[in-house]
């Protein structure tokens, strides 16, 4: 790693604090900010007018495009300037005037973004979120703070996500959706208020699922959605009749860690 001053990858115009850190190969546009407290890792890009700051971590290859602001103090009232820290995976693309902020005392003092995620414009990430690999947020999505969004979930365009909820894996939010409770994996969830309309087969499919767990997944859903049965009862029936199904399992269990409920 190099100082970041001596990198002969930075513009004229940007201000870099003469501590931060910068690996090989990274470039930092025009009218750019990096705080001293800042860590690029190899082949990151900063296209322009970026203000990336605090304890912040980008990792290799991820490319943050112009107005992009990263690891500000949260817009949390309780929080007190502690030293809190953003986490930012690699081969993320980061679209225009996306906000990602740092955490807080009260969330593990730690926002943090995976691997291959695709944040598209004026998408907002609030403090102490975590968000796990190959996510997409669309246009405008916003998570309130400490949401956590498990691998693979496609949030909609203008879509809000209330504080301290899941998304589970494989999930799709529909557009303009609002989710004030655990939305499933593997499901399709729309509305305002958001409900569950069933498993996402499209999106399995193109992921490369087996028919076989499909078919699985179908069956559970039906239970939990259709059935006369209530949650409890259902995931009992889903226990007994489907056995040996890693999908359904996770289905399962992420009912069963609920603290808020689950989108139905």
């Amino acid at each position: 790693m190099a100082v970041a001053t001596k990198s002969i990858n930075v513009h004229p115009s940007a201000v870099v604090g003469p501590k931060a850190r910068i690996g090989s190969g990274c470039y930092i546009g025009p009218y750019s900010i990096v705080g001293n407290e800042v860590e690029l890792e190899d082949d990151v890009r900063l296209d322009s007018h970026c203000v990336i700051d605090g304890r912040t971590v980008i990792g290799q290859g991820t490319r943050i495009f112009p107005f992009v602001s990263i690891g500000l103090p949260a817009q949390d009232l309780k929080y007190q300037g502690e030293p809190s820290e953003t986490s930012i995976g690699r081969r993320n693309q980061i679209r225009e005037f996306v906000t990602i902020h740092r955490g807080t005392a009260g969330g593990g003092m730690l926002t943090q973004i995976g691997d291959d995620c695709l944040l598209m414009a004026q998408a907002h990430v609030a403090h102490d979120c975590k968000i796990g690999d190959g996510v997409i947020m669309a246009n405008a999505a916003t998570l309130a703070g400490h949401v956590i969004i498990e691998d693979n979930a496609n949030v909609g365009a203008y879509s809000g996500v209330h504080q301290f909820c899941r998304i589970g894996r494989e999930a799709y939010i529909g557009g303009y959706s609002v989710v004030v409770k655990d939305a499933l994996p593997f499901a399709l969830t729309v509305g305002n208020h958001a409900r569950c309309y069933g498993l996402n087969t499209t999106g399995m499919k193109r992921r490369g699922y087996s028919r076989e767990v499909i078919g699985s997944l179908h069956r559970a859903f039906h239970l939990l959605l259709s059935s006369k049965l209530n949650t409890s009862q259902a995931l009992e029936k889903i226990n007994e009749d489907i056995q040996d199904v890693p999908e359904v399992e996770i289905l399962v269990q992420f009912i069963e860690t609920s603290e808020r409920g689950v989108v139905k």
